[in-house]
């Protein structure tokens, strides 16, 4: 074998790179820690990449020591090419040591803060000790910190625990467990969004969204008015892409649920929506325009959505200069928004402006072009059902009118 030449034995199955925390599975396979964490946790695969046998959640894993070994040494032996060897890895965290930290933290307020400072080196070191933490009663432990938060002056451990909770990546087991206590830390992600700061404003709405993403249909219908009121604002101060992609999926799976369509619309959503997809390029933001198209029909379903929509000034006209602009998905739920508008407010005042602005022009296009069937039978309907009040329109086929 040529010294410079690395073995393929040394190589991760997956990432087919160097190990460097070789680790056995129940299958018999070995692979670098960091790889296998990641296709278990963050992938949510629950396989052998490799025999495709179904894993344990837990990820029952023993560290490979003697490949380990061979791997340091291979890589000693080819220092002078500029390879370099692995630290021995740190041993995975225990419950022990969690439990320990957790009950050290009730000596105080200094010593919580010490303890929210271990717990984040623990997790960051690996997804099996974020595992761990979750399992020895790390999740109850950040809960109560957070609960708490409102009662003190000093909000730093709150945001902390916020912080640290966000960043374990809960398992859906985890991720139900918040939902305890009749909703009471929905409570305390709703107050950390009203006087958190940026960050911990974040970090709240990103874990409601994985929380919503897993709860009940009980959880969805008692929502209060101040949680979509707190979602609009994050909304509307844009804190950061990756918090506003969150929010429109919280938004999109809990709006239709029971009363909150109507809660949403008096919340400002309608009117924020029409605003920042008139004053945004999404260009190279597909995703997100897309939910905002989706959020907007849903809330043109009830008819406080659609009255919010036609008191803006430029809600009709943008929902059709929409139309194949961005995506067949927002094309679509375009059209739809048209449809209800056109079905359940029909005015005279609403149909010539909807003549005036070019709506009807657009519709009679989405006939002529090759684009999905249930669109053209949604636009054919709001033509037919209409074709008498546009019938000085050029664009409307001679066979919408009535004989």
């Amino acid at each position: 074998m040529d010294e410079f030449e690395v073995p393929s034995y040394f190589l991760c199955p997956i990432s087919l790179e160097i190990m460097k925390d070789p680790v056995t599975v129940t299958t018999g396979i070995t692979y670098d820690r960091e790889s296998i964490e990641k296709w278990i946790f963050q992938g949510k695969n629950n396989c052998c990449p490799v025999t495709k046998q179904i894993l344990n959640q837990d990820l029952e894993i023993t560290p490979n020591i003697t490949l380990r070994r061979l791997i340091q040494a291979w890589c000693t032996l080819n220092a002078s090419t500029g390879i370099e060897r692995f630290p021995t890895p740190k041993p995975p965290a225990s419950k022990i040591q969690i439990l320990k930290l957790i009950n050290e933290a009730r000596n105080g307020p200094q010593k919580e803060v010490k303890c929210l400072q271990s717990l984040r080196s623990v997790a960051s070191i690996s997804e099996t000790n974020k595992r761990c933490i979750e399992s020895a009663g790390g999740v109850e432990f950040l809960v109560c910190m957070i609960n708490k938060g409102n009662e003190r002056e000093d909000v730093k451990p709150c945001e902390e625990a916020l912080s640290l909770l966000y960043n374990l990546k809960l398992s859906e087991n985890g991720l139900r467990f918040l939902f305890k206590g009749n909703n009471e830390f929905v409570g305390s992600l709703i107050r950390a969004m009203q006087r958190g700061s940026y960050e911990s404003r974040a970090y709240a709405v990103m874990l409601l969204k994985s929380m919503f993403e897993v709860a009940d249909n009980t959880q969805m219908v008692n929502l209060k008015m101040d949680f979509f009121v707190e979602l609009v604002e994050i909304l509307n101060d844009q804190i950061s892409n990756k918090a506003s992609k969150a929010t429109l999926k919280l938004l999109v799976d809990v709006c239709p649920w029971g009363r909150n369509k109507i809660k949403a619309v008096e919340a400002g959503l309608v009117s924020l929506l029409i605003d920042l997809i008139l004053d945004c390029n999404y260009s190279n933001e597909k995703r997100v325009c897309e939910m905002m198209f989706v959020l907007l029909e849903q809330l043109c379903k009830c008819a406080e959505g659609r009255a919010e929509l036609l008191k803006h000034g430029a809600g009709l006209a943008m929902v059709s200069k929409k139309i194949f602009r961005v995506s067949h998905v927002v094309s679509e739920m375009a059209v739809k928004i048209l449809y209800s508008i056109s079905k359940f407010l029909p005015t005279n005042v609403v149909l010539q402006e909807m003549l005036n602005l070019g709506v009807v022009g657009k519709l009679c296009l989405v006939l002529q072009v090759d684009c999905d069937v249930r669109m053209k039978e949604k636009a054919r309907e709001i033509l037919k059902l209409h074709s008498r009040a546009w019938k000085n329109s050029p664009c409307i086929p001679m066979n919408f009118y009535p004989c």
